[in-house]
């Protein structure tokens, strides 16, 4: 499992660690590894021209013993000093390896923005964002790209936009949720000894065998009941895609039997791609004679209106976990009274559903995502999925989840109905709610990469990757 720090976090075990260690030892250690990084990106150090960008804080000083050890290694080096100090004992090593000092920013084959450090906040201000602009060449950011919070990923303005970040002791939890993470390209860590000193993490985020490990496998006495009986509402005569898709991921995804229950005209769509599917069609929103379920999926395609409302109300009246999406969420957006119940719930929102129910503009969410999933699961009780370009999974104490699977591709009609029956039926399988979600995105994700492979999809390919999504995370694990 990755796992990642606030910037008040990465401080205080750098304080920790820095009382045991001789002065400076820690700036020495940033310093060869990003100098290694970017030796790395030049391919050949010799006579290739870097361009630091310093600020007047400790990464300005590792930026510029980084550029006094390329210096040695036969690139030209310069530095622009843009702060009102430079890190004294670093611009004096950096000067004695060849360095020169730059009046301005100009073309150069490699970029390092050693601008702002992880303290930094808001947008980036003159004269920095100047010179970002004028500074020409493939940027490798220093611990975080300047102007990104490095605790939230927030971006307020002027940013650096890197194509390497280099993070020193441990992932900043703003390199990984967006915005933040579009700007920071690929993220390399530099590990410099923190790692007994680092608190419990802020975020965390799950790898291929914490997701193998965590799916459920049947036994040797397993049976369809066993496995997990995974109830869907979803559908109506408008919207009989979402039903198909729903019933569609939660069987791709292992459920021992779906449920399905809705009106007539999904029910013949459910039927007629799903003949694996239990049916039972509703005349009036009742669950009477649907059966026993470990779990229910609520509210794809189903509507707003008083018929879809008194059925979400006997699902949540259950003492199962429901997952709750699409206009379940509306639903629930305009009656909080539904989610008043003890058995678990997770919603699985985009930021414009999300807005809805915390009553927030949505631009507010997008901005900051990680503040806002933590307030939906804290005010909602409930175990929340943020759908997104980062989508991030939240519980009440417990550290928030990154989702790092998935592709451009999967935004599209109809693949949130697919993670909705994907989450259901490892709900119904025995995963908690923090699990399900997270696995459930994990999966889907995956799946969509291996059904796009580089092209559009529609929703339906993703279901039928899930299988093969599996498989390779079992494979991975050995």
């Amino acid at each position: 499992m990755r796992t990642s720090y606030t910037a008040d976090q990465i401080r205080g075990a750098e304080q920790a660690l820095m009382a045991t260690l001789p002065e400076g030892t820690l700036m020495q250690r940033a310093a060869h590894g990003l100098a290694a990084v970017c030796a790395g990106m030049l391919g050949r150090v010799y006579g290739s021209r870097v361009l630091l960008l310093v600020g007047s804080g400790d990464n300005g000083g590792d930026a510029l013993y980084a550029g006094a050890l390329l210096a040695r290694r036969g690139a030209r080096v310069s530095a622009v000093l843009a702060g009102a100090k430079a890190h004294e004992a670093g611009l004096a090593a950096f000067l004695l390896a060849g360095g020169r000092v730059a009046p301005d920013a100009g073309e150069a084959d490699l970029v390092v923005d050693g601008l702002v450090g992880i303290g930094g906040t808001g947008a980036l201000r003159e004269p920095y964002a100047g010179l970002v602009e004028r500074a020409g060449g493939p940027v490798v950011a220093v611990d975080v790209p300047s102007g990104v919070d490095a605790s939230t990923g927030q971006v307020a303005g002027a940013a650096v936009t890197a194509q390497v970040t280099v993070t020193v002791g441990a992932l900043k939890s703003g390199l990984l949720v967006d915005p933040g993470a579009s700007y920071a390209g690929h993220v390399e860590l530099v590990d410099i000894g923190l790692g007994p000193y680092l608190p419990d993490p802020d975020l965390a985020a799950l790898t291929d065998g914490d997701v193998a490990a965590l799916l459920p496998s049947p036994g040797p006495e397993s049976d369809k009941y066993r496995r997990g009986v995974v109830g869907i509402a979803a559908g109506s005569q408008v919207y009989t895609g979402a039903a198909v898709l729903a019933v569609g991921g939660a069987l791709r995804a292992g459920a021992g039997m779906v449920r399905y229950a809705g009106p007539s005209a999904p029910v013949a769509q459910v039927r007629n791609h799903w003949p694996e599917a239990v049916i039972t069609e509703l005349d009036r929103p009742s669950l009477a004679g649907v059966g026993r379920v470990q779990a229910w999926v609520l509210g794809p395609g189903m509507g707003t209106d008083d018929w879809a409302h008194e059925l979400a109300a006997q699902v949540l009246s259950s003492d199962v976990p429901v997952l709750i999406d699409a206009d379940g969420l509306s639903l629930v957006a305009r009656d909080h009274s539904l989610l008043r119940r003890s058995a678990p719930v997770v919603l699985t929102p985009h930021a414009g559903e999300l807005s809805r129910l915390l009553r927030v503009e949505r631009e507010r969410i997008e901005a900051s995502r990680l503040e806002f999933v933590r307030r939906a699961a804290a005010e909602l009780n409930a175990t929340v999925l943020l759908k997104g370009s980062t989508t991030v999974i939240a519980e009440a104490d417990r550290p928030v989840r990154v989702n790092v699977t998935g592709s451009s591709w999967l935004a599209t009609g109809g693949t949130g109905d697919v993670l909705s029956g994907v989450a259901g039926a490892l709900l119904a399988g025995g995963l908690g709610g923090y699990d399900a979600a997270s696995c459930a995105a994990y999966l889907h994700g995956l799946a969509g990469t291996l059904a796009a492979d580089g092209a559009p999809l529609v929703s339906a390919d993703v279901a039928t990757a899930i299988p093969e999504a599996m498989r390779s995370l079992r494979r991975a694990r050995g």
